[in-house]
């Protein structure tokens, strides 16, 4: 079960930025999770509600996965199309010449902190240090 070190990962890298930006709670975080990455998001969440329990910044946070479809261009027509419904296979000229766009991530894509109180500037500054990519969040690969 991979997912455990995923979720491990995950864990380790909000922790991370949490302390760096003074942070003392998280009550979600939002993962891009690739239609074809091989993450199971049952065993995930499973794996998620143990390990994020046991730390003191991540207790009782929430874990929201949103799923990037799967993604192919053929390189022989310049197709692309649904990976999932039509594999390695061009459904417009047959071919396989083909490689997979996107759908194969797996990125923590935000991290929410309470708006509230003390960590109300913890999470201004968690905001400014994350919207250099355009996005809320942390756009961490994993």
């Amino acid at each position: 079960m991979h997912e455990l070190g995923i979720v491990f990962h995950i864990i380790r890298s909000v922790e991370e930025v949490g302390r760096e930006n003074r942070i003392r709670r998280v009550l979600a975080v939002t993962l891009e999770l690739g239609e074809v990455s091989g993450v199971v998001e049952s065993y995930l969440q499973d794996c998620w509600q143990w390990a994020a329990a046991r730390s003191e910044m991540l207790a009782g946070a929430a874990l929201e996965v949103e799923t990037i479809p799967a993604r192919t261009l053929c390189e022989a027509c310049g197709e692309v199309y649904p990976t999932v419904r039509y594999g390695r296979t061009c459904p417009a000229c047959g071919s396989a010449q083909t490689h997979l766009l996107q759908g194969n991530e797996t990125m923590i894509r935000d991290i929410t902190v309470p708006e509230d109180g003390a960590d109300a500037s913890a999470a201004e500054s968690a905001e400014a240090v994350c919207a250099g990519s355009g996005r809320h969040g942390t756009n961490a690969e994993l």
